[in-house]
């Protein structure tokens, strides 16, 4: 599929993800456009990427803002439920674009998902993803799904904020015994493998991750080291972990971990059987980046929900 010159649409290229896939396809030569749910927002690339808002409650909108599109690259999701924002209407929205595009006659589907999704789950994050996944398969449509685990790169929120805490704090509490495992994966590498996959026809789904697998303690030693932090590293039960993430979330306003984060990452999801498809290793990656990694905190409510109610 020659995609040169022809319009590629990229969901949330004012976030994380979406920012560095649609740098990649610029470069490239290709045409962007974003949908957002924050139209109103400074545009980081200036009149490179034209900007369309979501538009879910309008289907026919939505559709004509995607006719066109050789290409939809789909970052849309929610972390967490906040205010009306939820999982359920996060896939009830998903669909409605995923019907959009199949009506304005999109090419394909270069869907953003996660590790080990499953519409059998108790975690209602996993559960939606496997629903959106077995959407766009359902769709007609041609499509890839991307399945990233711990995202690293700068701008990410776990990482980047546990080198924060790491700074700044002289105890870490894990949750747990800290030896169930994480295999992070860098951000351009997730953007490169979504690139590829737009530029394939096969369906399929891919799982991206790095080559590097950690348990969740080896990754608190190494990111304490590469910051030099001499915070005390604890263990204490989940629920004793949650009161004090929320009493930092108050502290810094922002939800800093849920339950079902911490339920996935002790479940072992943000790993992967498949080989490696991300070529670059977080340590490698630290021995360049160290310096910044968490002199600011990333917060989730000021990049996606300031102004929900």
């Amino acid at each position: 599929m020659n995609q040169t010159c022809q319009l590629n649409v990229v969901t949330g290229a004012f976030g994380y993800i979406g920012k560095h896939i649609a740098q990649r396809l610029l470069a490239a030569g290709k045409e962007v456009r974003t949908l957002t749910g924050h139209p109103g927002r400074p545009n980081p690339f200036g009149g490179r990427v034209s900007v369309r808002p979501f538009n879910f409650e309008n289907p026919a909108e939505l559709a004509k803002s995607l006719e066109g599109a050789a290409v939809l690259y789909n970052t849309y999701w929610v972390r967490f439920a906040y205010g009306r924002v939820t999982f359920d209407g996060a896939v009830r929205n998903s669909r409605r674009l995923i019907l959009a595009a199949r009506d304005a006659g999109v090419g394909r589907i270069v869907h953003i998902s996660v590790t080990n999704p499953s519409a059998d789950s108790a975690l209602a994050y996993y559960r939606g993803k496997a629903a959106v996944e077995k959407a766009i398969a359902d769709s007609g449509l041609s499509y890839a799904i991307v399945r990233p685990s711990v995202t690293f790169g700068g701008e990410d929120i776990l990482i980047n904020n546990i080198a924060w805490l790491l700074r700044r704090f002289p105890l870490f509490a894990a949750p747990g015994s800290g030896e169930y495992h994480v295999q992070p994966v860098f951000v351009e590498d997730i953007a490169a493998i979504a690139a590829g996959a737009g530029e394939s026809t096969d369906n399929g789904v891919l799982d991206a991750v790095g080559p590097e697998i950690y348990t969740f303690n080896e990754l608190l030693a190494l990111l304490a080291r590469a910051v030099g932090s001499k915070a005390r590293i604890v263990h204490w039960s989940r629920e004793r972990v949650l009161v004090a993430v929320r009493l930092l979330g108050c502290l810094v306003r922002d939800v800093v971990l849920t339950r079902e984060e911490i339920e996935g990452l002790i479940s072992n999801l943000l790993i992967s059987s498949q080989p490696p498809l991300g070529p670059t290793r977080l340590s490698a990656w630290l021995r360049d980046h160290a310096s910044e990694l968490g002199r600011r905190y990333a917060s989730e409510l000021a990049r996606h929900f300031r102004g929900v109610s």
